[in-house]
C-alpha cells in the first residue's frame, strides 16, 4: 500500500498552514437526494442514514429553497496535509475552542477546511494565524 502524500509533521503543519478565508457565506443543508442539486455549486456532501448533508453557498441554498440554520465562513488551511497526519485537527480545534469558537472540519485530499460561525470569522482567522507564529 502506498503511503499517503502530504505533510505529516505536526509542527510543520501548524507553522505552514496559511489559513485562507474564502469569500462568501456557506450553509449545511440536509436533503433526501441530490438529483435536483447542481454539482457545480456544492462544496461537498456526506451521506448519513438520516439524509445527505451538502455544504453550499447560502445564496444557492436560498435559491433552491433548502432549509438551513447555520451560516458559516469557510477557512482553508493551505498546506497539503497528509490524510495520515496526527494532531492537526486536535490542535486547531482546541485553540478555537479555547476562544469559544465552534468549528466544523472537513478534510479534503490536499487541505483541511474549517467552517466557523460567520460572526466568528475574524476571530477564528486571528487565532489560526497566531498559532502559526508560535511554532
Amino acid at each position: 500500500m502506498k503511503k499517503a502524500s502530504g505533510v505529516n509533521n505536526l509542527e510543520e503543519l501548524i507553522a505552514n498552514m496559511k489559513p485562507l478565508l474564502n469569500e462568501g457565506e456557506y450553509v449545511f443543508a440536509s436533503v433526501s437526494n441530490t438529483a435536483s442539486i447542481p454539482r457545480d455549486i456544492t462544496i461537498c456532501e456526506i451521506k448519513e442514514k438520516e439524509g445527505i448533508t451538502i455544504v453550499l453557498p447560502k445564496k444557492d441554498a436560498e435559491r433552491l429553497g433548502l432549509p438551513f440554520d447555520f451560516v458559516a465562513s469557510w477557512i482553508t488551511l493551505n498546506i497539503h496535509s497528509s490524510l495520515e497526519a496526527v494532531g492537526l485537527t486536535a490542535a486547531f480545534s482546541a485553540e478555537l475552542s479555547e476562544n469559544n469558537i465552534s468549528c466544523n472540519v472537513i478534510a479534503g485530499y490536499y487541505h483541511d477546511h474549517i467552517f466557523v460561525d460567520k460572526k466568528d470569522e475574524k476571530k477564528a482567522m486571528m487565532v489560526l494565524q497566531n498559532m502559526t507564529k508560535r511554532t
